[in-house]
């Protein structure tokens, strides 16, 4: 499936969910924010949020510092 992710395209093998997509790009979802079309995922939300084909995902990497 093609998506766009942060303004690029990406091509996903298995995703099918937020969720699946965190884990095919092997990332820890307590660490990031996820914006699908503009609006906001909340966390208890990416199990049962279904990606589509032209998808605008946008993810946020937390980064703590001092």
């Amino acid at each position: 499936m093609q998506i766009q992710l942060n303004g690029e395209p990406k091509t996903l093998e298995k995703s099918t969910t937020i969720a699946e997509m965190v884990t095919e790009l092997a990332l820890d979802s307590r660490k990031i924010a996820i914006e699908r079309n503009r609006e906001i995922v909340p966390k208890s939300a990416y199990a049962t949020t279904s990606l589509s084909p032209a998808d605008e995902i946008e993810i946020v990497a937390f980064i703590g510092g001092g």
